[in-house]
């Protein structure tokens, strides 16, 4: 089967460190594509996937030739290449095929989940190329951050196949994994899953049976961002290094004491993250219990004062929120007698609108409230339309602000001195990437994304379908169905236009900081 060549030919590809590499062209129609890389120790079907990444042919659909000689899925046999060639390919994009015969009308009640996914014109799947579920869903939640996209096309370099830097491959192969996904139709992610597979080998470890072991996510998560962190570069006028770390980053304040020597002075630093941790015990019910629960710990450690190991406290608050926040759901813990990463099937409930607020340094929050201060406003506004309106009230007032999440014409949701940053501690949920099963090394992995308002998109690799919001929150763990591992929020955003008053009139100001949170 076609599953069962990709999986050969990328076992082939991890196995080899040398590869006989040609630069040839590839004539396609009117256009001619300078300097395509085609490697003949690998199977043909890898370079037609180049194609389709190129031309957006589908590799079943493309006829490649040269000199006459047509090239097949499994061997180059036929077809020699030397440097500068000039290969012809033949092949019709989706787009471009001709129109289906009218077929007879088919109401939405009668309509399977792949015919309702075509239906409501659902964006691209992502092929399971065997137990690569955890890529697949990874690559969706990360989708969903437009300022990552944006950096990405930034990113001038390419894939090459033959060698060059790891974090240069990957983040090129992702960005045309987006460009390829944006036309709407199920990708296999071959190329994206060689250059994983090159750069982090453990990715391509493999089972008894011979197919490939299934990962963890979150390794997958933080090992893509590492590399993306090296080649996206900040928007103009920004401290950060990366656009990872600007719309992404997480700063803390740290401060470690001995609780066995109060004479001995405490140690401050500050650290610095990509994701927070949600610690999960048996008195954690909702996440912003777990989410401060992070802020304090009990450590042990040599003392300097004491000449020996004593116990210390260290405690966290956080001075630099990010636009976006990933929250990792602490659910695997290593048990060494199995050998497994256990899971935690603990039920743990999330919102849909986070607060971060708690969590900060006191300096933080104080920067925090101006804009928090208008989103009070704001919502009364909208409580009291609401209630002259519709009779609603505060329900109706939610769903207002949500419809005004996705509109056009937003304040700005960062610090001017640091776009990027959060400057109220809102946040809205956009994506939660899940597991099903008992071990991270098993089971299955989905990406759920926000679509609009409170419609999100199930993707479960090439299935794509549409889910209501009250079943993402149903995600929450507390049996073997689909538990959230990582979450994803994004900035909560302040319509410009929101009712406000003008002159002596002005909307007035008064705000509190105990909003609900869980």
């Amino acid at each position: 089967t076609k599953l069962i060549l990709l999986d050969s030919l990328l076992q082939e590809f991890s196995e080899r460190v040398v590869m006989p590499s040609f630069k040839i062209k590839v004539k396609w129609g009117k256009e001619v594509f300078q300097d395509v890389e085609a490697n003949t120790d690998e199977e043909p079907l890898v370079f037609k996937a180049q194609l389709f990444a190129l031309t957006g042919v589908q590799p079943e659909r493309q006829k490649v030739m040269l000199k006459g000689a047509i090239l097949t899925d499994s061997s180059w046999d036929k077809v020699k290449l030397r440097d500068g060639a000039m290969v012809l390919m033949m092949g019709t994009k989706d787009e471009d095929m001709p129109e289906q015969p009218v077929e007879k009308t088919k109401f939405i009640e009668d309509m399977d989940e792949r015919e309702l996914s075509k239906a409501m014109d659902m964006p691209a799947g992502l092929q399971n190329l065997g137990n690569t579920c955890y890529m697949n869903a990874t690559v969706q939640c990360l989708k969903t951050v437009p300022e990552l996209r944006t950096a990405l096309t930034r990113f001038g370099g390419n894939v090459s196949l033959g060698g060059g830097p790891d974090s240069d491959n990957l983040t090129a192969a992702l960005r045309d994994l987006y460009t390829t996904m944006d036309k709407g139709n199920t990708v296999p992610p071959i190329i994206m899953l060689q250059v994983l597979h090159n750069a982090f080998p453990r990715f391509a470890e493999r089972g008894e049976g011979g197919g490939y072991q299934q990962q963890d996510a979150n390794e997958c998560w933080v090992e893509i961002l590492r590399m993306l962190q090296a080649k996206t570069t900040p928007t103009e006028g920004s401290t950060k290094a990366s656009a990872i770390e600007q719309f992404l980053g997480i700063e803390c304040s740290s401060e470690t004491k001995c609780a066995e020597a109060e004479g001995e002075e405490p140690t401050k630093s500050v650290e610095k993250f990509l994701q927070f941790s949600c610690y999960i015990d048996k008195d954690v019910k909702y996440l912003h219990t777990g989410l401060k629960n992070r802020l304090s710990e009990n450590i042990e450690k040599n003392s300097p004062t004491l000449g020996r190991d004593a116990q210390y406290i260290k405690s966290m608050a956080i001075t630099r929120l990010p636009g976006y926040i990933t929250i990792q759901m602490v659910r695997f813990h290593f048990k060494q007698k199995e050998a497994v990463n256990a899971k935690v099937l603990k039920d743990v409930k999330f919102p849909v609108m986070l607060d971060m607020f708690e969590m900060c340094s006191t300096e933080m929050q104080d920067r925090l409230r101006p804009a928090r201060t208008q989103f009070k406003a704001y919502e009364d506004w909208n409580v009291e339309q609401a209630s002259t309106v519709k009779g609603k009230g505060k329900t109706e007032a939610l769903r207002a602000e949500r419809e005004a999440q996705d509109g056009e014409g937003h304040e700005d949701w960062w610090f001017s001195e640091d776009v990027g940053s959060s400057n109220s501690g809102y946040y809205i949920l956009q994506a939660v990437l899940t597991h099903k099963g008992r071990s991270s090394n098993s089971g299955h992995y989905v990406g759920w994304v926000r679509q609009k308002g409170d419609t999100w998109l199930k993707c479960d690799d090439d299935e794509v379908s549409p889910i209501h919001e009250e079943d993402v929150l149903k995600l929450s763990g507390g049996g073997d169905w689909h538990t959230a591992y990582l979450l994803v929020y994004g900035p909560r955003k302040l319509p410009k236009v929101r009712g406000q008053k003008t002159g002596s009139d002005e909307t007035p100001a008064a705000a509190t900081e105990n909003m609900e949170t869980s």
